[in-house]
């Protein structure tokens, strides 16, 4: 009997396996089967050659690929999603969640939307067109912009140039949050300093370094984002965002990495990422002691050079960092905060507007209007979600999903490998283990959100006669006691999407 193909989009763009940082907690078998139908699903789509080899950078025209024989179509293991399975009926998903949205611990406003992949078609919405404090559901809307706006395959640069006087060094921050100092950075495969520096080293030939000046003036305005909680800055799981910034600004990555899984991904950060970044440099290019940083601006490229020294302006070295299909991927599955405002800077770049919280917002809010979505139903400040001023309706939430698995625009389906999977991975790791919600267990694969008074839920879920389904549910009046509490009660709505056929 043949086996069913997956929606369109889902399958072909399951990313790279995640970093090797967090551990994956075990699963029953049913369970992870269920878990491999969802990411097994594309696997021929991710077989070199093809789009994700190009995004990745891999030459798949050159002599070694020319010279190898083809590999045959793998066999398939387990069935894709069942495009022929029922769609659920609007009253038979009423009867299955409305009972659970009246729960105490969600509050007084909980606005939902539930829609069928395949076609996008709305099946249930209460409150779905409501603007709702999204937390960090948030970052759904900034990885599908940015990817919309660069591409999977954009990388972004970090350059060294010559500075105005013989010696001086011009390190240029393009905004890249992942940079890192040396191999024991926090970010697998990141773009090095140390690299830079051999590079610079070489460049400058005879001339010695003599001074670094640090060049973030491509992120103007504040580095604070505007209706961010006051002890955010300083509470691990946000930054002052810079353009120039090694590690996510964490003061110690090499500690933050082997505690990520204790301390939910929280790591103190320095308060002036740019300076921080450009004393490691100087030190990698031999400027021991007290290393004396300053800001500045490149010079601009054409100037008279010194004897023996490169002229002002030149381009001495460049790293890149991993492609922007692998960006979104750790700012989904870590739920990564100064990633997600790094990459809304990058979409402002890409539809010329400041690379700012307010112009990374406008730009997001263009790009969500190109791709033919409701942009009345969004209003952002920040493209991580940790502002309150924030709003998005659950039917754009459900729309953005819909569309992204729908295959016209294939590069938005990098967001789908990323989401956290029920009772496996990131942020649901530990959710749906408790009888009420363990039907969503390895069949719902959503990005979550949480703040003060604030829980939101947003992905996809198979429903228990094989139909993918999207949907959101976002409640921004919640009680400000046990997070778990309400982090449950919306689980058990996913949970009753998961369990019944819903007809």
């Amino acid at each position: 009997m043949p086996v069913s193909p997956p929606p369109a989009g889902i399958g072909p763009l399951a990313p790279p396996p995640p970093a090797p940082r967090r551990r994956r907690r075990l699963l029953p078998v049913a369970v992870l089967a269920t878990v491999l139908l969802l990411v097994l699903a594309g696997v021929a789509g991710v077989l070199r050659p093809g789009p994700v080899a190009g995004w990745l950078g891999d030459d798949a025209t050159g002599p070694a690929a020319a010279a190898q024989a083809p590999e045959p179509d793998p066999s398939p293991v387990l069935a894709g999603p069942d495009a022929n399975a029922p769609q659920p009926t609007s009253a038979g998903v009423r009867a299955a969640v409305e009972p659970l949205l009246g729960a105490a611990a969600l509050g007084s406003r909980v606005n939902i939307s539930v829609a069928d992949l395949t076609t996008g078609q709305s099946i249930y919405a209460r409150g779905g067109d409501d603007g709702t404090v999204p937390a960090s559901v948030t970052k759904l809307a900034t990885g599908v912009t940015v990817l919309e706006a660069r591409g999977p395959g954009y990388r972004i640069p970090t350059r060294a140039v010559a500075g105005a006087n013989p010696g001086e060094v011009v390190l240029v921050g393009g905004g890249d949050p992942t940079l890192a100092v040396n191999g024991n950075g926090f970010y697998p495969g990141a773009a090095r300093l140390d690299t830079l520096a051999k590079q610079v080293k070489q460049a400058l030939g005879g001339t010695a370094p003599t001074k670094v000046v640090v060049d973030s003036s491509l992120f103007p305005g504040p580095v604070h984002g505007p209706g961010w909680d006051d002890d955010i800055p300083t509470g691990g799981y946000g930054a002052s965002i810079t353009a120039l910034m090694t590690d996510g600004a964490r003061s110690d990555p090499e500690a933050a990495r082997k505690t990520f899984d204790d301390t939910h991904g929280a790591a103190e950060r320095v308060p002036q990422p740019d300076l921080t970044a450009g004393r490691s440099f100087a030190r990698l290019l031999g400027l021991g002691g007290d290393v004396q940083v300053t800001r500045g601006t490149a010079p601009p490229a054409g100037g008279a050079a010194a004897s023996g020294a490169p002229a002002p302006g030149t381009e001495l070295g460049k790293v890149e960092s991993l492609p922007m299909i692998r960006l979104v991927d750790i700012m989904i599955s870590d739920s990564d905060n100064v990633i997600a405002e790094a990459l809304a800077r990058q979409v402002a770049l890409a539809r010329n507007q400041p690379a700012s919280f307010v112009g990374g917002a406008a730009a997001m809010d263009e790009v969500i209007g190109e791709l033919g979505l409701p942009a009345g139903e969004i209003s952002l400040s920040d493209g991580s979600g940790l502002s309150r001023n924030n709003r998005i309706s659950p039917s754009l939430l459900t729309d953005l999903i819909a569309l992204a698995g729908k295959g016209d625009h294939p590069e938005l389906g990098a967001i789908f490998g990323g989401l956290p999977v029920g009772a496996w991975s990131g942020t649901l790791g530990d959710r749906y283990r408790v009888d009420a919600t363990e039907a969503g267990a390895g069949v719902v694969r959503a990005k979550t959100g949480t703040l003060t008074g604030v829980h939101a839920i947003a992905g996809l879920v198979t429903t228990a006669e094989g139909r993918l389904l999207t949907f959101a549910v976002l409640t921004d009046r919640a009680p400000a006691g046990d997070s778990d509490v309400s982090r449950q009660a919306l689980d058990r709505i996913a949970g009753a999407l998961a369990g019944c056929g819903c007809r």
